[in-house]
């Protein structure tokens, strides 16, 4: 059977929160700055019903594999563009990895984009996880901005 990309719905919620969980436990070896215990990272139900959001799964013999959401935001005043469509939740189970199931939500998300009259497309991914910003790299993106961070009390005296 061939996989099938569609909206999420509110029956897909506990299996999308298993893969908030499985991504949360993925970034924290990656961010030390994520707090231990249960992480919420986003408002999935907001994404269902918000008209300036979509949430996507690819689904393939009835079960969930992958995900993924974009949100329209305002774009600073100085930008080109007044808004853009951010990317994320970005998540396909480990024993699904390596079947394109990412570029199919990636697709799917740009073409809503376009319905929103939308052409600037944003996302954020760490640096140690090169296999991510390949794929990323595979379906157009590009290497943007590179956020730094210090906690001074890591710093010795």
């Amino acid at each position: 059977m061939n996989p099938t990309v569609r909206k999420a719905t509110k029956e897909d919620l506990p299996i999308l929160d298993t893969f908030m969980d499985a991504l949360v436990d993925a970034e924290r070896p990656m961010d030390s700055t994520i707090k231990s215990g249960k992480v919420i990272y986003y408002d999935l139900e907001n994404f269902i019903i918000n008209e300036n959001a979509v949430l996507y799964v690819v689904e393939l013999n009835n079960e969930l594999v992958a995900s993924g959401y974009a949100k329209i935001k305002s774009n600073k005043s100085y930008l080109k563009h007044d808004k853009h469509a951010y990317l994320g939740f970005m998540f396909v189970p480990e024993n699904h990895r390596g079947n394109g199931y990412n570029k199919l939500i990636v697709n799917a998300l740009l073409a809503w984009s376009k319905t929103k009259n939308i052409s600037e497309i944003r996302l954020e991914v760490y640096n140690s996880n090169p296999s991510a910003i390949r794929a990323y790299e595979k379906v157009g993106f590009k290497k943007h901005m590179i956020e730094m961070r210090l906690n001074i009390n890591d710093l010795e005296n």
